[in-house]
């Protein structure tokens, strides 16, 4: 009788019918935990930058957990919702209650494991090492940590198994939600499930795969070869040197371009010359031909003959005494 009036006994509030919480939206609710907690501990810690270096160093672990029992205290265990659910609108509820019609909250079990198996399971991953370097180097502590050990992968391996359980379901994207029976939902009414065309999604993919190549493709060019064509592409035929010019015309050249280096563009230490009219750094065209054993004049796309130091011709005065 009391479903027909649309009300049910029991605490919570009441809810419409629910619309499903997407993948990708529960896991950014985690991104987001994971940036919160980032920045409480990047501020807690500028707090003592001007004391002795490394003073936090030893009890590390037991500060993060102290910061994220805060961060538990004023979200899950007052709103059942982490700080990221809370920002998407999601919130935990009892999967128990999933075919209720009014919420149930996460009862104080949940929460307190909850906080167990987040809070608890990073600091023991974060300690662990040092409290066995701290243990004498006896059978027991090797085969305590052997047993640690294999507790983790197995961890590791259910963690995988579970998640790939949520890539196919939906539902549960961590072993601890599964095993406390906790369900997302959402705290506020939806009015339509946020769906995707399948247009967008195709172009969206696209442009991604595009992207990628792209970041594949650029480290394989060879850019100095590349605007040396497109110099020589656009550049008057007069004003274009190569290395087979004549021996008397690449003193000229050289003297001309010796007053700026044809990689960093100041004024040349150590002026060298690669066999065609321009001049650079030593350190300049040394480093850049060690790196690339291809090496072309940036200016002139001429190919490296020989590095050799540029012998600028001196003229001298006769100087007459009074």
């Amino acid at each position: 009788m009391a479903d027909a009036g649309g009300e049910a006994p029991g605490t919570g509030e009441p809810s419409e019918p629910a619309t499903r919480v997407l993948r990708i939206s529960q896991l950014d609710a985690f991104e987001l935990d994971g940036a919160l907690e980032q920045l409480v501990w990047s501020q807690f810690s500028q707090c003592f930058q001007h004391f002795k270096p490394g003073l936090l160093t030893p009890f590390e672990p037991e500060l993060k957990a102290l910061l994220q029992l805060l961060l538990w205290r004023f979200t899950v265990y007052s709103q059942s919702a982490t700080a990221g659910q809370t920002l998407l609108s999601i919130r935990y509820r009892d999967a128990a209650a999933s075919g209720a019609r009014r919420y149930r909250p996460m009862s104080r079990r949940q929460k307190l494991g909850l906080a167990l198996c987040t809070v608890g399971e990073r600091w023991l991953r974060e300690r662990s090492h040092s409290l066995f370097l701290r243990l004498p180097a006896d059978s027991y502590a090797r085969a305590g940590r052997r047993a640690l050990e294999l507790l983790t992968g197995l961890a590791r391996a259910a963690s995988l198994l579970n998640f790939l359980q949520f890539l196919r379901r939906g539902s549960y994207p961590t072993l601890a939600e599964r095993a406390l029976g906790l369900r997302a939902e959402f705290s506020k009414p939806q009015a339509a499930p946020r769906d995707v065309s399948f247009h967008y999604v195709n172009r969206e993919l696209l442009w991604h795969g595009f992207a990628e190549f792209l970041i594949f493709l650029l480290p394989l060019v060879n850019m100095w070869k590349l605007k040396a064509a497109v110099l020589a592409l656009f550049s008057p035929p007069n004003a274009s040197s190569s290395s087979s010019a004549a021996a008397d015309d690449s003193d000229a050249s050289e003297s001309a371009n010796c007053k700026e280096c044809g990689l960093c563009g100041e004024w040349p230490t150590m002026p060298h010359s690669i066999g065609c009219g321009h001049v650079f750094c030593y350190y300049c065209i040394k480093g850049h031909t060690i790196a690339d054993i291809y090496f072309t004049c940036p200016r002139c796309g001429a190919e490296v003959s020989v590095v050799e130091p540029v012998r600028l011709p001196v003229e001298l005065m006769d100087m007459r005494q009074d």
